[in-house]
């Protein structure tokens, strides 16, 4: 049995689904366990670009079972259009082969809506994606969510729904001056919904449960990344739900014995989408040159992304909170023709050197990335396979980052190819 959880280290966009799909060359089961279609997974195989934002990235891997765990919030129209479009693209010819926990909380039109009035209202705008990602997990911890399993009751979804309503419509139309939400309207769209996802839902934990029993390679893959955690990240530009490895636990369901490996995603640089604190920007050539040879924009919403230096203080935190086993750095060819690369050994905040992560938001604002140039290279990376072709120089970049994390860098990502990857050592042996 192996069981490895997959998460990003930095602010999500790592290229979490490029490794996933990667990984699931060798997984059985691959499981979703937290966020919702704020994120996006982009995978690439064979040229052909696939975005995926509720089915999980192993999905285009034919026999690979494909899990959303009862710790994702789904938008049941977004999940079917999913569905529907990987399935003309003849990605899921087999119906079993992706499952939906009935437990898992539902999206609705109230919470998108609630999303985007509440983010407009802010004097200082927190980035949300405007999905009904956070109201969502705000009404699940308030105990009056609705879950997958309730859109298969007619009489008990509708229920719960007016209940819902009296709050929702209160809110928008008088907080925010938002016209209401017919509950007809929203019961017609999710009760469709559901009779179309029934044949998808699952009891989840004891199907998750029986594979591992079963000695079968699962996946664990995480949305965003640790510094938008809600509890780890920069509160409060973070997301709602907890994406530390140690969320798959309640995510998923499954006892933290169960986990052999975790598996920390990082870029070979660094960028952040929205706003919020980012102690190595360079909004200078260099980072403008990082984002147009990355081609830094959003999977989910189009935005450009901030770019700048890898910051091993924010590495080095994410690997003590999540406990890393191993790294995957991906997009290493970007670093191509720089002449120098910085990389940020430590922080100086109000002229005291800092090489853990701070408590507050207020010290990582003034924070100032204490830089260590370390030579470039001018060959391109994306041909090459073995970790011994790479040049000098990129292999040292390489090493010094294993070395100031103190966490072996197993998976090396040279292009956005399935293929352009190098493996040191498989999570899977």
């Amino acid at each position: 049995m192996t069981a490895v959880v997959a998460v990003g280290a930095q602010w999500g966009d790592e290229g979490k689904g490029k490794i996933v799909d990667w990984l699931a060359q060798k997984a059985e089961l691959v499981v979703r366990f937290q966020g919702g279609n704020n994120a996006g997974h982009t995978l690439i195989v064979d040229g052909r670009k696939t975005v995926l934002h509720l089915v999980p990235s192993g999905i285009l891997q034919p026999g690979t079972i494909n899990l959303i765990g009862p710790g994702v919030v789904v938008d049941p129209k977004v999940l079917m259009d999913e569905i529907d479009e990987i399935t003309q693209q003849g990605a899921l010819r087999d119906p079993s082969r992706l499952r939906l926990s009935g437990r898992a909380h539902v999206i609705t039109e109230w919470h998108r809506c609630l999303d985007q009035a509440r983010e407009e209202a802010r004097e200082v705008p927190i980035g949300t994606t405007g999905r009904g990602i956070g109201p969502t997990y705000e009404d699940k911890v308030a105990r009056r969510g609705i879950r997958v399993a309730d859109l298969l009751d007619g009489p008990s979804l509708c229920q719960a729904l007016e209940r819902l309503a009296k709050e929702k419509n209160f809110e928008l139309r008088e907080r925010h001056g938002w016209p209401e939400i017919p509950v007809a309207r929203v019961f017609d769209e999710l009760f469709e919904l559901g009779r179309r996802l029934e044949p998808y839902v699952e009891r989840s934990a004891q199907f998750l449960d029986q594979a591992l029993r079963e000695g079968r390679h699962v996946l664990f893959e995480g949305a965003q990344g640790t510094f938008l955690d809600i509890d780890h990240g920069t509160y409060p530009f973070v997301t709602s739900s907890n994406v530390v490895a140690g969320a798959v636990c309640a995510g998923a369901g499954v006892g933290p014995t169960r986990i052999d490996q975790v598996l920390g995603i990082t870029k070979a640089y660094a960028t952040r989408v929205g706003a919020g604190p980012f102690p190595t920007e360079d909004e200078g050539p260099g980072g403008r040159r990082l984002g147009a040879r990355g081609d830094e924009f959003g999977a989910t919403t189009g935005r450009k992304r901030r770019c700048g230096w890898l910051d091993l203080v924010s590495l080095r935190e994410a690997a003590i909170v999540n406990g890393f086993t191993s790294l995957a750095l991906n997009k290493l060819d970007v670093l191509s023709g720089f002449e120098e690369i910085p990389l940020a050994l430590n922080w100086r905040i109000d002229g005291k050197l800092c090489s853990d992560f701070p408590m507050t938001l207020a010290e990582i604002e003034r924070a100032e990335p204490v830089y260590e140039m370390l030579p470039g290279w001018r060959e391109e990376l994306s041909e090459l396979r073995a970790f011994a072709a790479l040049p000098d120089n990129a292999r040292r970049y390489v090493e010094r980052i294993e070395a100031l994390v103190d966490v072996p860098v197993d998976l090396i990502s040279v292009g956005p190819g399935r293929d352009q990857t190098i493996c040191r050592r498989a999570p899977f042996q």
